[in-house]
């Protein structure tokens, strides 16, 4: 059987050492990472077949490392395993059913990990919104909304649109009208408010969750 790449991200050496041991000789090859940073460039370069994240790491916590993966359209479909030892670290910021990735508590056996991976497995190939259709709607010739910009609520108008509304010049063959780029502006405008709406209904839920906490 060919082997499959896993990529352990955790700060804590045991527990990497024991994911390792506890997976079935011959049929993976595990990559360790100690810290998020590390960890997403191991995301970045290789062609993985599952992540285990640890949520609290150094230098680049579990959430932002887990931002970053699903702001891209590749990196998503990736099977994911999102680690703690406290399970209400991670409802803090993601709330349940987790629909894409699967949680293992800490600490787990060897029955937990192998049951996380394959519902880990499952959950990857759950059919999923499409994020490019968000960057496609703003795109013009040289110039492309983010995934990843879109995910942190900073939608940017594209450079190519503003200089051309300051210089109305007739279009060379194959240019942007001004009619389009005004179109675009109007889309931008709109996105922009529709995410200040989410991030305003994500505050309260957060604020009257945090209440209910207390």
């Amino acid at each position: 059987m060919a082997s499959n790449k896993i990529l352990v991200i955790d700060d804590t050496t045991v527990v990497r050492v024991k994911v390792r041991e506890m997976l079935p000789p011959g049929n993976f090859e595990v990559l360790e990472a100690k810290d998020g940073l590390e960890g997403l460039n191991f995301i970045l370069q290789e062609k993985l077949s599952l992540i285990m994240l640890d949520f609290l790491l150094p230098k680049m916590s579990g959430w932002e490392v887990f931002q970053k993966v699903q702001a891209d359209p590749e990196l998503r479909k990736i099977p994911l395993v999102i680690m703690s030892g406290r399970k209400e670290e991670v409802t803090e910021k993601i709330t349940e059913p987790f629909e894409y990735f699967e949680f293992l508590g800490k600490p787990f056996d060897q029955k937990q990990l192998i049951g996380a991976i394959k519902l880990a497995m499952a959950k990857a190939k759950q059919p999923r919104p499409e994020l490019v259709a968000v960057g496609a709607g703003v795109s013009v010739k040289t110039s492309t909304l983010s995934t990843s910009a879109v995910a942190n609520g900073t939608v940017v108008a594209p450079s190519v649109a503003t200089s051309s509304v300051a210089t109305p010049t007739t279009p060379s063959t194959g240019g942007v009208s001004e009619a389009e780029i005004n179109a675009l502006n109007q889309k931008i405008v709109k996105m922009q408010a529709e995410i200040d709406g989410l991030k305003k209904q994500l505050t309260q839920v957060v604020t009257f969750i945090k209440q209910k906490i207390k």
